[in-house]
């Protein structure tokens, strides 16, 4: 028996396709999408797996909440996925990733190259003489191990990524040989040395 305003119903509707998905991000982010979607452009969407390894789907972003959470600094955004193969189900717990920029020509280093001191962000450069030198960097977005250097680094020059709380200004590394995959040692010989820091 059916009456108006049953709390518990019958049925739960859910739609699947297309399907949505919300997500949060930095309110600091909140500009450069906005001025995607006022130029008219959507910003693609994918939707990843727990372990940020398997891409599940990929949609659009298609609306920005009007408030930010106090308490987070973040703000909700909407995106929309087909779905037609049935990858994502209702209350699923995906990874967003929002392309809202593409960046060319840029200089990237290893994340673990860039650290952080009493002056602002630096990288230990790698000279011609085995030496390592403090370089200011101005550092741009980061993707996975990547991170983007718009000003302090120029392409072709070593960053040391290993050992750096070990480094002061002007001190000696030994760089880190990587053996080719056509490169085996004579049996009972093993490769590797000691190192102050590394590249």
């Amino acid at each position: 028996m059916v009456r108006a305003g049953d709390a518990n119903g019958l049925v739960v509707i859910t739609q699947l396709q297309p399907v949505a998905a919300v997500f949060s991000i930095p309110q600091d982010s909140l500009p450069s999408v906005l001025k995607r979607l006022n130029q008219g452009n959507k910003p693609a969407v994918e939707a990843w797996d727990r372990e940020n390894k398997v891409r599940l789907a990929s949609g659009t972003l298609i609306t920005v909440d009007n408030q930010i959470d106090p308490t987070t600094g973040t703000v909700k955004l909407k995106a929309e996925f087909p779905n037609t193969d049935g990858s994502l189900f209702s209350n699923q717990f995906v990874n967003v990733r929002m392309v809202v920029e593409t960046r060319k020509d840029l200089t990237v280093v290893p994340a673990a190259a860039v650290q952080r001191g009493a002056q602002g962000m630096f990288v230990y450069v790698a000279k011609d003489d085995d030496t390592v030198t403090v370089r200011p960097v101005k550092v741009g977005p980061s993707e996975g191990p990547l991170t983007a250097i718009e000003a302090g680094v120029e392409p072709g020059e070593r960053v040391v990524v290993d050992g750096v709380d070990r480094l002061r200004e002007g001190a000696k590394i030994e760089t880190a040989q990587r053996p080719s995959s056509t490169e085996v040692p004579p049996p009972g010989e093993k490769k590797g040395r000691r190192k102050k820091g590394s590249e």
